[in-house]
């Protein structure tokens, strides 16, 4: 629904996806050069100290923007800090969209997206085949 591609093909890695990333958007804030960002979905129990990783993990990935999906709603000093890390003008529209936004899945079922400019769908890699002819049969 945000147009997310999942992270390292949606299989955890050794750190057994501690890494703070969910999944990667793809954008172009040109239309030309592709840029990241990050998407992090949370269930439950969330608080302060994911909007605060959400946003050290975007520090270190270079990333623009940072996106946390989650189930509950945010309190003020989520959104107080989520503010904090400041907005990203689209230096081609004058456009300014804030870096790390939080929007709950209800949110998300009502239509709204995250606010990235040129969201790049082209990205997409399509699903290998399965090879079913070593398959048994059911009966």
């Amino acid at each position: 629904m945000v147009e997310a591609q999942p992270w390292k093909g949606g299989r955890k890695g050794a750190d057994g996806g501690i890494d703070g990333i969910d999944g990667i958007i793809y954008f172009k804030p040109d239309g030309k050069r592709t840029e990241r960002a990050i998407v992090e979905v949370k269930g439950g129990g969330i608080g302060v100290k994911d909007v605060g990783r959400l946003a050290q993990v975007m520090e270190r990935e270079r990333a623009p923007f940072g996106v946390l999906l989650t189930a509950q709603l945010p309190t003020r000093a989520m959104e107080r800090d989520a503010a904090a890390v400041g907005l990203w003008e689209n230096e081609h529209t004058g456009r300014k969209h804030p870096r790390l936004q939080i929007i709950t899945l209800a949110e998300l079922f009502a239509g709204k997206r995250p606010d990235i400019p040129w969201v790049d769908t082209s990205v997409a890699k399509s699903a290998k085949r399965e090879d079913t002819s070593k398959q048994g049969s059911l009966l």
